[in-house]
């Protein structure tokens, strides 16, 4: 097994690789700029290490890889326009750099560039890679949709969130992993497996995040803390605090969500107070433990070497300790 970097740089040299030199420059230039902007490259990462884990060739999966990451960036286009959202890891979202239209338009044609990937597999494997693909793609707008839903409704519960975040974020890591053991001709229960893997480990990923925006160090996090409670998201951390608060930590938390407040500041300093004592905090760093841990247990059932489980085990230790 290579190290977590090798399986980078292996597939940063592809994406560098991957020519967009036709025009119009309108649409492909928008496309450029997504990629390069960087970002953990999780999904991408576990193809390869999937991959590798059963003997295969890495270099077979590369372009399975890239139609994974460029069918997320397409999403977080389509993300970004609906969100309104200004900036995106640091730098100008494409609607923003360029206009609505474009960013519509130049995310579509990454959906497209993503599928062509997919074509360049033989028919044994093209079959069973977009199928799987089409399933995944349909259940992150059903995600999408699910999160959108979420914004206008008060009755949100804890397991409706789970389910919107397993849709819109974790279906796509297990795809991912799925994707690289299909490529390596791992049986079907180990193609499961790996998919139930990257379900736990996504949700887990996301709750992470959730929980970084509103505890996270601001020197690591890269971005402002609290934006999700600026934004009176109902994150895992929100309906947490619902759920376990008493009725006066409720009663405040919903003040805070539903008033407009002229200092932003203060508001992030009482509404994380209230995830301290309502419990809240600690129900997610246990629901992160908990996530992580059933990814790890699934990979002890995978028919393949311990020490290519650890580098698995290693990668998902790495997300969840993570600072940013």
């Amino acid at each position: 097994m290579k190290s977590i970097q090798k399986y980078q740089s292996h597939f940063i040299a592809h994406l560098k690789s991957f020519s967009l030199t036709r025009g119009p420059r309108q649409l492909y230039d928008p496309v450029q700029y997504i990629l390069n902007l960087g970002g953990k490259r999780l999904r991408p990462i576990l193809t390869l290490m999937s991959t590798d884990c059963f003997g295969g060739n890495i270099s077979n999966a590369l372009d399975a890889s890239l139609a994974i990451e460029l069918f997320h960036n397409f999403s977080l286009i389509h993300d970004d326009i609906m969100d309104k959202a200004p900036l995106r890891r640091g730098k100008q979202t494409v609607h923003e750099k360029w206009d609505i239209n474009t960013g519509i338009l130049s995310g579509d044609a990454m959906l497209i560039m993503a599928y062509k990937l997919l074509e360049s597999y033989n028919s044994k494997y093209f079959k069973q890679l977009t199928t799987l693909f089409s399933n995944t793609a349909l259940e992150v707008c059903e995600g999408q949709q699910y999160d959108i839903n979420f914004e206008t409704r008060v009755d949100v519960s804890v397991q409706d969130y789970v389910k919107m975040v397993k849709y819109k974020t974790a279906v796509l890591v297990g795809t991912a992993m799925q994707m690289g053991a299909i490529l390596a001709e791992a049986n079907n229960e180990d193609q499961k497996r790996c998919y139930d893997f990257g379900i736990n480990l996504g949700i887990a990923f996301q709750l992470k995040d959730d929980y970084l925006d509103a505890f996270g160090n601001p020197e690591n996090f890269g971005k402002q803390l609290g934006g999700d409670i600026i934004e009176n998201k109902k994150t895992y951390l929100f309906l947490k605090a619902m759920e376990l608060g008493s009725d006066d930590l409720k009663n405040k938390l919903s003040d805070l969500f539903e008033k407009s407040s002229a200092n932003n500041d203060q508001k992030i300093v009482e509404v994380i107070e209230v995830y301290n004592m309502s419990g809240a905090k600690k129900a997610t760093e246990r629901a992160i433990e908990n996530y992580t841990t059933a990814a790890f247990d699934l990979l002890n059932l995978l028919d393949i070497e311990s020490s290519k489980k650890q580098v698995l085990i290693d990668f998902g230790t790495q997300l969840m300790t993570r600072t940013s």
